[in-house]
């Protein structure tokens, strides 16, 4: 199976490294994954033959970029459009404006039939059924997995729940950076600001946290999610969204001399969708602790599923696109 990596920051970085791991899943399937092309923002490098993946990686970690193995300032459009390959990964930056440049990617790489596989949030924000539609007409697979949830299989699940049921409403804890902040918080009694350095030290929050405290990066997830299992055709503007930074220690104290927790639940139902800080009982399925994530879906028959675990970090991620490769390649 013939590959394209556009995008080789530290997402496409930690999946060439598992790529390169004797006994990978896809070895284990029998799958022979040729690595033909990667594209960063500053140039890219090709082999039809197969390029060698580890130095191809210790390039990139050493120059912060491939081109000086091919051609400096080569674009990745230029790459998915001269490149033969079964497969491309796109792994660009989030863009949740115009979800460009990844937009233009998906939509290059399916015109020419070519199995899309991502971990880019910002195309399927702005274009989700635009992309959904043209990839069933092209015929090609489009696999999105490592958008929502990390490493936890939540569209996979939600798939095999809607062959015997109907989700009727979507509620989930889809954020590790604000969960982890509120337990930190509630466990301590410290305020936000001294909590939130201390996960941008740790790595858990980035330099500027305003897509996470504002509970934007959960609305994105919503959105796919919403749309990928309600059949809905919603963008970030259908969605309520309120942050956390009005929560303090003593609301979180209060909460739980009642017997709830505060958590940032993304919700969809019938009457829409919306983010909020909501009060969760102590003992429900959602009261997750530090990074970790859970979606509970509300079934008309089978009342209630709920699926929980790490959510989206390099590993995590990998562990996902690893899971939509196999899926591919079994499916082509």
């Amino acid at each position: 199976m013939r590959v394209i990596f556009v995008g080789f920051g530290n997402l496409g970085r930690g999946l060439a490294r598992a790529l390169l791991q004797p006994n990978n899943p896809l070895q284990r399937q029998g799958t022979e994954v040729k690595v033909v092309a990667v594209a960063d923002d500053r140039g890219g490098v090709v082999d039809e033959k197969g390029l060698e993946l580890g130095k191809v990686l210790e390039t990139a970690e050493r120059e912060g970029t491939v081109a000086s193995l091919g051609r400096p300032g080569l674009s990745a459009v230029e790459v998915i459009r001269e490149t033969e390959a079964e497969v491309v990964l796109e792994l660009t930056p989030t863009n949740i404006r115009t979800g460009e440049p990844g937009l233009t990617h998906i939509r290059e790489a399916m015109k020419l039939k070519r199995h899309v596989v991502t971990s880019n949030k910002g195309p399927l924000v702005v274009a989700f059924r635009e992309l959904s539609e043209l990839a069933r007409r092209q015929g090609v697979q489009f696999r999105y997995s490592a958008t929502v949830g990390g490493a936890i299989p939540v569209l996979t699940l939600a798939k095999r729940l809607s062959l015997g049921d109907r989700i009727l409403a979507i509620r989930g804890v889809l954020n590790g950076t604000t969960n982890y902040i509120l337990t930190r918080m509630e466990r301590e009694g410290l305020p936000q600001d001294i909590v939130l350095r201390e996960a941008q030290e740790l790595g858990i929050a980035e330099k500027d946290p305003t897509l996470d405290l504002e509970g934007v990066d959960t609305a994105c997830k919503l959105v796919i999610l919403a749309n990928a299992t309600l059949g809905l055709d919603a963008t970030l503007q259908d969605v309520r969204v309120l942050g956390i930074s009005r929560i303090t220690p003593e609301a979180l104290k209060l909460a739980k001399e009642a017997g709830y927790t505060i958590k940032l639940v993304g919700s969809a139902d019938s009457k829409g969708l919306s983010v909020r800080p909501s009060l969760v009982p102590l003992d429900h399925p959602l009261a997750v602790s530090g990074t970790l994530n859970a979606v509970c879906f509300e079934l008309e028959y089978g009342r209630e599923v709920t699926i929980t675990g790490f959510g989206a970090g390099p590993r995590e991620t990998s562990s996902a696109l690893l899971s939509d490769l196999v899926e591919v390649s079994q499916n082509i």
